[in-house]
């Protein structure tokens, strides 16, 4: 093993939190409200302007956003949901619970955006809703998957937890009004630690979300607290859950959002770097771009990687990497071939080979705002090296 390319680890993510977030969030506790309160409801119209959308509801995560999603669309028993194959599980599992079942869609080769082709096939009478993916901040081509659908009456729900900022086909993602879910995890281009955002156009089923998303009740603790005089009492309309956003939270998301222009366009420099510094190791290659107008928000760099000619599996290049003291991350292996979903229905390679391909090619380079030019010169470094150790010694 060579010298590590630099003597202290660079972590894959590392979320960019400065003054104003961490000042606001002082206050929060200062103020002794920390819970869901005043400041997650500035959030939400923060984000309401951001998107031109009529609602916005903040919840603890987007998992628990896709199950309130799912609860509220009455999904349940006897229905299917397609999702694509590349893809993190919440969504998949999320269906399950409900009673339903998650049907696992093929991607584009070049992009792990959902294919419409694919998915049109797989449509059935039992398909109540498709949840497509913005994968790593490209968007998926919405117009496409909306004429595989057609006057069916399916849901069209986007997944745009890669895609804060990303626009398609000069129209900013979420912006249209359906059901669109975003992400601000720790990883996220905006963060608020963990958490997530509903964003539609639709008053009675916001009412609905905002219902469930507090146990069921009338009056959430803020509402209850806040006023002068009153009563302290609520009516209980039907069982819900404790998926709410903290004011603790929401403190950090008041801050992260307006700087997320900024940040996405630190993103887009450091990508074109890698694009630049990997031009040369042509089993090293990027994703693709999208085929149609995209602004892409850079959420992920995600390479493929030709393990044949490195004579390396992808675990085997990680490895390789961390000696050099480079971090990673895996962006998704395929859901259907989890354990769950192999047993439970069966699925086989077969099923989504190019999911399956990708899932084991595939990996995310480090990218995030705070990133020096010279990391990225580093892991370029670091790449190289092993590139150039594996295909030496590989015939």
């Amino acid at each position: 093993m060579s010298t590590p390319v630099r003597p202290d680890f660079l972590p894959f993510s590392r979320p960019t939190v400065e003054s104003g977030e961490i000042n606001e969030v002082v206050d929060s506790m200062n103020s002794g409200w920390i819970t869901t309160g005043p400041k997650v409801a500035r959030f939400e119209g923060l984000f309401r302007e951001y998107l031109g959308v009529s609602e916005a509801i903040a919840v603890s995560s987007a998992t628990a956003g896709w199950h309130l999603v799912v609860k509220a669309l009455g999904i349940g028993p006897g229905d299917e949901v397609i999702v694509p194959a590349i893809t993190w599980p919440s969504m998949a599992n999320i269906v399950e619970l409900s009673g339903a079942r998650a049907v696992f869609a093929e991607v584009h080769p070049d992009t792990l955006q959902i294919d419409a082709e694919d998915l049109r096939r797989r449509l059935t009478e039992r398909t109540r809703a498709v949840i497509p993916v913005h994968f790593a901040g490209a968007a998926c081509d919405i117009d496409a998957i909306e004429a595989a659908i057609g006057d069916r009456p399916i849901k069209l729900v986007e997944d745009a937890a890669h895609a804060l900022g990303t626009d398609y086909r000069g129209r900013r993602v979420g912006s249209e009004g359906r059901i669109t879910l975003f992400s601000f995890h720790a990883t996220k281009n905006v963060t608020t630690g963990e958490g997530g955002m509903i964003a539609c156009n639709d008053a009675a089923l916001a009412a609905r979300l905002r219902l469930l998303r507090f146990h069921g009740i009338t009056r959430d603790t803020w509402a209850r607290s806040s006023g002068k005089g009153g009563t302290a009492d609520f009516e209980l309309l039907e069982p819900g859950y404790k998926y709410n956003m903290l004011d603790l939270q929401a403190a950090m998301g008041l801050h992260q959002l307006p700087k997320l222009e900024r940040f996405n366009a630190r993103r887009a420099e450091l990508a074109a770097r890698y694009d630049r510094l990997l031009a040369h190791l042509p089993c090293v290659r990027p994703l693709a771009t999208v085929p149609y107008a995209s602004q892409h928000a850079h959420h992920l760099y995600v390479v493929r990687l030709d393990t044949q000619a490195l004579g390396l599996s992808r675990d085997e290049f990680v490895t390789a990497l961390a000696q050099h003291n480079i971090g990673t991350g895996l962006h998704f292996p395929a859901i259907h071939l989890k354990q769950y979903y192999r047993e439970r229905y069966g699925y086989t390679a077969a099923d989504c080979p190019n999911a399956v391909l990708l899932g084991n090619s595939i990996l995310s380079l480090p990218l995030y705002p705070n990133l020096l030019d010279t990391d990225i010169d580093d892991v370029v470094n670091a790449i190289s090296k092993v590139v150039l150790r594996t295909t030496s010694s590989h015939p």
